[in-house]
């Protein structure tokens, strides 16, 4: 192999990933590789850019219809296909092409460009950060497999992720890796996060972080939060959570993230000690929430891994997850209390004793500083990435 630096480039064409794309981008350019992040405009203002690496926008998402509409799902439609068609002439150059997302398996599959190009080997590597589709249509799961046979090497967060791949897609296990998703630093403003600030992942907007809303921003330092973060979608469990808040009074519960379903029944069913803040929260918004926090409630039905986890380890929270997914190897560094999911009884109890109990949370939050320095820091994931596409080379 030559001893130029290996080129990369990875690909997201929903740009469904940014702060993991932006993360890992930053990581590999500091381990040596040229990289460049192909990806398509975000959807909620301009792509942010880190340093050293290269961003080119080659997939577009504007479209128009309502989100979620027929019209907009086929005007998505229709500008990906010439989308993927020209980036195959784009990852000419590349030696290594890592998709971190693939929405349109049936087509894609015939769309990714060729494993060899002029006579020489250019591996294609995909993350499944959602492993499996949750609700799958018709002829999907097919199409999922055809794609992780179609690639080279699949990439998954957690053992129970590539245990999936394995078993219920019979995937060759000699394709699965697994290599854990990082621990989002860059979003700690400086400077608490120390060393991180030398990341190159981009700064959450490239200014000072916003504060809280003010009706959040009004309640007493003195009385604790939770915070539970993120896409609210029915599988995250928020109506499991409010039915075990209940009877907890002595501090606040904060429900924070875009709605992707009808709030009308949980704002019902809530106490009023608990607060939403129901739309989409930018990067330069993170700290202020993360930093009130003093315990992080994860209440899943299922998952693989999560980033507002890996948001949370960044900043040092304790978490309280349920046992589910990968979510189980990350509560053995420590960082963790688990609880089965579903069970609002189970939630009430590690709710109020981790309240009760601030050394409990103390010890989970030097676990997860300690795990986000550790296992989880970006510039060790970077160097396993590394080892995986010179493995394939």
């Amino acid at each position: 192999m030559s001893s130029s630096p290996l080129r990369v480039q990875l690909v997201d064409p929903s740009a469904f990933t940014p702060p993991y794309d932006h993360a890992l981008a930053g990581a590999l350019a500091r381990a040596g590789a040229d990289v460049e992040l192909v990806t398509s405009r975000f959807a909620y203002g301009a792509v942010p850019r880190g340093s050293g690496y290269a961003v080119t926008e080659s997939f577009y998402r504007i479209a128009p219809g309502a989100a979620g509409s027929r019209l907009r799902m086929l005007a998505k439609l229709a500008q990906h296909v010439p989308d993927m068609v020209r980036f195959r002439a784009h990852a000419r150059g590349a030696d290594v092409v890592h998709f971190q997302w693939l929405t349109v398996q049936p087509l894609d599959v015939h769309l990714l460009p060729p494993r060899r190009v002029a006579g020489r080997r250019r591996p294609l590597v995909l993350t499944a950060h959602d492993v499996l589709p949750r609700e799958p249509r018709p002829g999907q799961l097919d199409a999922q497999r055809r794609l992780y046979e179609r690639v080279d090497a699949v990439v998954v967060h957690s053992e129970h992720g590539a245990a999936r791949l394995r078993e219920e897609l019979a995937i060759d296990p000699a394709k699965v890796h697994v290599i854990p998703h990082g621990a989002f630093t860059h979003f700690v403003p400086e400077p608490s996060r120390g060393e991180a600030a030398a990341s190159g992942a981009p700064a959450p907007g490239g200014a000072p972080p916003r504060p809280l809303p003010p009706e959040l921003a009004a309640v007493p330092r003195e009385r604790p939060v939770v915070l539970c973060f993120g896409l609210l979608r029915p599988y995250k469990g928020v109506d499991v959570l409010l039915e075990a808040w209940r009877g907890i009074d002595d501090a606040e519960l904060w429900i924070v993230g875009l709605p992707k379903l009808d709030l009308a029944p949980l704002r019902a069913a809530a106490p009023p000690n608990v607060r939403f803040v129901p739309r989409f929260v930018a990067d330069d918004e993170i700290a202020a929430f993360f930093s009130r926090a003093d315990l992080v409630v994860l209440p899943y039905r299922e998952i693989d891994q999560s980033g507002v986890l890996f948001t949370a380890l960044a900043f040092g929270n304790p978490l309280l997850l349920t046992a589910v997914g990968g979510f189980p190897e990350v509560a053995a560094t420590g960082a963790a209390e688990l609880v089965p999911p579903g069970d609002s009884d189970a939630l009430h109890a590690a709710l109020t004793g981790l309240l009760a109990d601030p050394a409990a949370r103390a010890r989970l939050a030097a676990a997860a500083r300690a795990a986000a320095a550790g296992p989880y820091a970006w510039d060790a994931i970077a160097e396993r990435t590394l080892a995986l596409y010179r493995s394939l080379l």
